[in-house]
């Protein structure tokens, strides 16, 4: 009788369950990451020094967007409010918080009267800082990063 001999190793690596796996992955971010941005989407201004602004990314930061049209959406919770109902929301949301920061977020083709509308009613919430969100300008050999922002700020009350 024959002794069985076992067949002879193989050295090639087989990549087909990586390639599964990595798929999966693309699908998966390339679902998750349009539901990453936090607020309304709007195309902010661009500015070429922009001032970094981590903790307008935090989960509690108060941010006000207004859109192209003239909509305005105050996050956390990305509720459409009117500009006349701004103060006493950002009153509330503000009124725990050690950090009285509020971020605003405005389209740059949004109409100026309503974007100082805004500001005017977020002061009238006692708010003295406020950050204006921006984008950085690229130039044209850079290739722009999903969601790279850069912000500035501006406080109207310091001269």
């Amino acid at each position: 009788m024959k002794k069985k001999t076992a067949p002879p190793p193989v050295s090639d690596i087989n990549v087909t369950p990586m390639v599964d796996v990595m798929l999966v992955m693309l699908i998966i971010f390339m679902v998750i990451t349009p539901m990453m941005t936090k607020g309304t989407p709007v195309d902010m201004v661009k500015t070429k020094n922009p001032i970094a602004m981590q903790a307008a990314d935090k989960e509690d930061a108060v941010i006000v967007a207004v859109t192209r049209d003239g909509l305005v959406y105050l996050s956390p919770g990305n509720d459409k409010v009117t500009a006349e109902g701004l103060p006493s929301k950002v009153k509330d949301l503000l009124a725990n918080k050690l950090d009285k920061m509020v971020y605003l977020r405005a389209d740059q083709r949004a109409r100026y009267e309503k974007v100082v509308e805004v500001v005017d009613n977020i002061r009238a919430a006692g708010v003295d800082q406020l950050g204006l969100l921006t984008e950085d300008i690229k130039k044209p050999e850079e290739t722009p990063a999903a969601g790279a922002a850069g912000t500035s700020a501006a406080d109207p009350n310091k001269k």
